[in-house]
């Protein structure tokens, strides 16, 4: 069993930054792949960015790549989003995930979810 929770959210102006964290209960984190998903009003849960094991993989959505940074430190039990240059168009509840398999952007192939931090990107 994983328990995730996140942490910095909040508001902030297009073109500033924001750092999120998701920190997980258990033993066994490093052997989880993370992803984090994000889900606007009126819009279905999208697919952000996830991170291997180990953190040699990574994979980002094509509107973040460039901007979104994964990362993790297995040693805190803690997964980031570094978020960058945002848009108002990134405004959404960000969720982190934990998965025990593969890297995948698939969301119904993740086994644990963290409740959700909101970021609302002001124009």
């Amino acid at each position: 069993q994983v328990q995730l929770v996140e942490s910095g959210g909040g508001l902030v102006q297009a073109g500033g930054s924001l750092r999120l964290s998701c920190a997980a209960s258990g033993r066994t984190f490093s052997s989880y792949v993370m992803g984090w998903f994000r889900q606007a009003p009126g819009k279905e849960r999208e697919f952000v960015a996830t991170i291997s094991w180990n953190g040699g993989i990574t994979y980002y959505a094509d509107s973040v790549k460039g901007r979104f940074t994964i990362s993790r430190d297995n040693a805190k039990n803690t997964v980031y989003l570094q978020m960058n240059s945002l848009k108002t168009e990134d405004t959404a509840v960000y969720s982190c995930a934990a998965r025990a398999g593969g890297s995948t952007r698939i969301s119904s192939q993740y086994d644990y979810w963290g409740q959700g931090t909101q970021v609302t990107v002001s124009s």
